[in-house]
């Protein structure tokens, strides 16, 4: 899968979108490079990528506003950018990326993050089509629709779904913040467990007024999910 995988670099630094393309080319992908938002959406209204690398701080539109205007039609998106603080990590996180990696970085990370994110878009094509039932609620894996006892409907964003999906398919056990991180992020991701901890805060909240109950705080250890799951 990796080997023929197309991958789009979008950076207004000549110099890194040359690095990333020749390194991740030696590594058996296909690349192609953008300077600007604008030429990126010249080729992806004629190619396709199977993921996107993409720099924040471009002139024009900026790699953010793109996170947010592809939304979940795009390709997965692999954030490069200069601000490495962990509330600039998870605002990108939050708004549709699904990945972030902090310049500078090592070749040899980027190339595991690349292969983490084409695995994990292999994998929810496998998914598509499951449903989840647990305590009256149930979550359509294809749509990202949680529905609750009532009926209500609540879209569920990536991130969050990711975080969802993990509790799932591991009921009753104790998962950690870094097994969280790596079950939704991919294994050669960072940890950085405020913003797992912002997270499950998030689906609590869609899980509202059972979130608290469903997803058990085990303290000094992690989370639990104390709901049986149909799936």
């Amino acid at each position: 899968m990796t080997e023929t995988a197309h991958i789009l670099i979008v950076d207004d630094d000549a110099s890194i979108r040359d690095a990333v393309s020749e390194y991740l080319g030696h590594h058996g992908f296909a690349t192609t490079t953008a300077e600007s938002a604008a030429q990126m959406d010249e080729f992806l209204q004629q190619g396709h990528c199977d993921l996107l690398v993409l720099d924040i701080m471009m002139p024009g539109e900026d790699g953010l506003s793109v996170c947010r205007r592809l939304g979940d039609d795009g390709p997965p998106i692999l954030v490069l950018s200069a601000l490495g603080e962990t509330t600039d990590r998870i605002v990108g996180l939050e708004i549709g990326a699904s990945d972030y990696l902090a310049k500078p970085f090592e070749p040899r990370e980027l190339l595991a993050r690349v292969r983490a994110l084409l695995r994990r878009r292999k994998d929810t094509s496998v998914e598509a089509g499951r449903i989840y039932r647990f305590d009256n609620w149930k979550l359509d894996y294809e749509t990202r629709i949680l529905t609750g006892p009532d009926g209500k409907e609540t879209a569920l964003t990536a991130g969050d779904m990711s975080i969802l999906t993990a509790f799932l398919e591991r009921p009753g056990r104790i998962l950690t913040r870094n097994q969280l991180l790596d079950l939704a992020r991919g294994r050669d991701a960072e940890a950085f467990d405020r913003a797992i901890d912002l997270a499950v805060s998030r689906i609590r909240g869609k899980l509202s007024p059972d979130g608290d109950r469903l997803i058990a705080t085990v303290r000094g250890e992690g989370y639990r999910f104390t709901a049986k799951v149909q799936a």
